[in-house]
């Protein structure tokens, strides 16, 4: 029996190849995580271009100076809060609540979402029991629940994370069932051949067929969720107030220089939210399933 064994010159060669291969890989990450950025921002940049030219149309061209305090243009907005710390300093606090609800309320969401999912995969029975109330929870209105949700929670803290939760959840539920449902009956049969466990099957098949879907679902139920915590904030006013709660305050006193601002925020709180995970979505996806994936 004969034996092969690199030498030393071969070895470097080989170790400096694996070294190359290693650098070289390095770049290409950070151009598709730059691609996936710019893809992302530059429509998003030119959108919110497009609706500054719009309010500056309204602005001016639309409402006669006497009524120009209903929209007053961007520029005055900017200059009339920015400056002033004591508008800035309660709605950056507010936007702060908001963003702890809105996390909170995302990460409750995709577990209970997902667990719901898995459990409605395992059996033809628990979709048929568990589905319809899925379907519930996305087509009732939120604000038929308000009054209960806020007997139940306290009108706090709490009862803003189960609205942000109950808005946010349904994505969560249906894309990942999908996701779990979409692996080949080939590969189905390939598992029993070699007799699975349910374990085995939907950690090593169901799963990673189905990471796509769950990426898409984590993606709307992210910008859900903003939205909900901010729902959440308008109708429950007990403790420290979110942004949605400083809306309500402005909307009622008119103080329409602030109620913009507050609203140009939560604008860009939904964008960065979403965009980040629209990002890694690309980002983790897109190494199994091609950088054309949307």
């Amino acid at each position: 029996m004969s034996t092969h064994t690199l030498s030393g010159d071969s070895a470097t060669e080989v170790a400096t190849a694996t070294g190359e291969d290693a650098a070289s890989a390095r770049p290409r990450l950070g151009r598709r995580l730059l691609r996936a950025v710019l893809g992302k921002s530059l429509p998003v940049l030119a959108a919110l271009a497009g609706l500054v030219g719009i309010w500056y149309a309204v602005s001016y061209g639309v409402l006669s100076p006497e009524r120009r305090f209903l929209l007053p243009p961007p520029h005055e907005v900017i200059g009339e809060t920015l400056t002033d710390s004591v508008i800035m300093n309660p709605m950056l606090a507010a936007l702060w609540q908001t963003m702890k609800v809105a996390m909170i309320g995302l990460l409750l969401a995709v577990v209970i979402g997902m667990g719901w999912a898995v459990v409605m995969s395992l059996s033809p029975v628990a979709e048929k029991v568990l589905y319809p109330y899925a379907v519930i929870l996305q087509t009732i209105p939120i604000l038929a629940l308000t009054p209960l949700i806020g007997i139940w929670f306290n009108y706090g803290f709490n009862a803003r994370i189960v609205v942000a939760v109950i808005i946010a959840v349904f994505p969560m539920i249906s894309n990942t069932y999908f996701g779990l449902q979409s692996a080949s009956e080939a590969a189905h049969d390939l598992f029993t051949l070699n007799r699975a466990s349910w374990w085995q099957r939907l950690a090593k098949l169901k799963f990673p067929a189905a990471v796509p879907s769950i990426f898409t679902g984590l993606r709307n139920a992210a910008g859900l969720s903003v939205i909900g915590a901010i729902v959440g904030d308008f109708y429950f006013q007990q403790g420290k107030a979110g942004i949605g709660g400083l809306l309500r305050t402005y909307t009622l006193r008119l103080s329409m220089d602030p109620l913009f601002m507050a609203i140009i925020l939560t604008a860009l709180f939904g964008v960065v939210v979403f965009s980040l995970f629209a990002v890694l979505d690309r980002a983790v996806v897109g190494r199994w399933y091609g950088e054309r994936r949307s």
